[in-house]
């Protein structure tokens, strides 16, 4: 059985999605960061994991790698083709190593300064504000006349998107108006039934 370790709120969230996608049996477990349940799977302390019936995988971009390439017949790889296969490489790099990490200020800011005044913790969180809307600007402009990520369709790069897309709307100031086509994938991605049901169950309390 295919088992998924997550925490609400988590970039978990994305593998969450993709596995109610793919229509397949699935079991989920929440746990807490650090928590022994999690350690037991993953030493970081992090999620998401997946167990699929022994092989288990960490990283939120290879674990959704490995569902789409697992499960080519729910077609969320992004399309077919060695161009198709570089811009889902790509898009995920994106998210990895540059969108997730610009909220890592936001969320832990005394990461980034010794000092631990209020005033030099807000600038920090201030900074990576401004990181995320420089990222937010780059997806915003790719997706200009697209109703996706990438070329072939709904794909598993848009469930990665859209728990960051969740975070930007809930710590910015001023929300994501700024980035329509943003705001429209977000709002596609919300009003899809499977995913109603997966935010129903992480919201809901254990």
């Amino acid at each position: 059985m295919t088992t998924l370790y997550y925490a609400p709120g988590a970039c978990s969230l994305a593998p969450h999605i993709v596995l109610e996608w793919i229509g397949k049996p699935y079991e989920e477990k929440r746990v807490g960061y650090q928590s022994p349940e999690l350690l037991a799977v993953n030493p970081a302390g992090a999620v998401p994991v997946l167990d699929d019936d022994g092989f288990v995988l960490t990283q939120a971009g290879a674990i959704l790698h490995y569902l789409a390439r697992k499960h080519p017949e729910a077609r969320l790889g992004g399309g077919e083709g060695l161009h198709a296969s570089a811009e889902l490489d790509r898009w995920s790099s994106f998210f990895t190593g540059d969108l997730h990490p610009s909220f890592f200020p936001i969320f832990m800011p005394y990461r980034y300064t010794k000092d631990k005044s209020d005033a030099a913790q807000e600038a920090v969180r201030d900074a990576g504000r401004d990181l995320v809307r420089k990222r937010l600007k780059i997806l915003n402009a790719h997706l200009e006349g697209r109703e996706w990520i990438l070329d072939g369709g709904r794909s598993v790069i848009d469930a990665y998107a859209f728990p960051m897309i969740r975070w930007a709307k809930g710590m910015l100031p001023e929300g994501i108006g700024a980035y329509p086509n943003l705001e429209a994938l977000h709002d596609r991605i919300a009003s899809d039934e499977k995913v109603k049901a997966v935010l129903a169950r992480e919201a809901a309390e254990n």
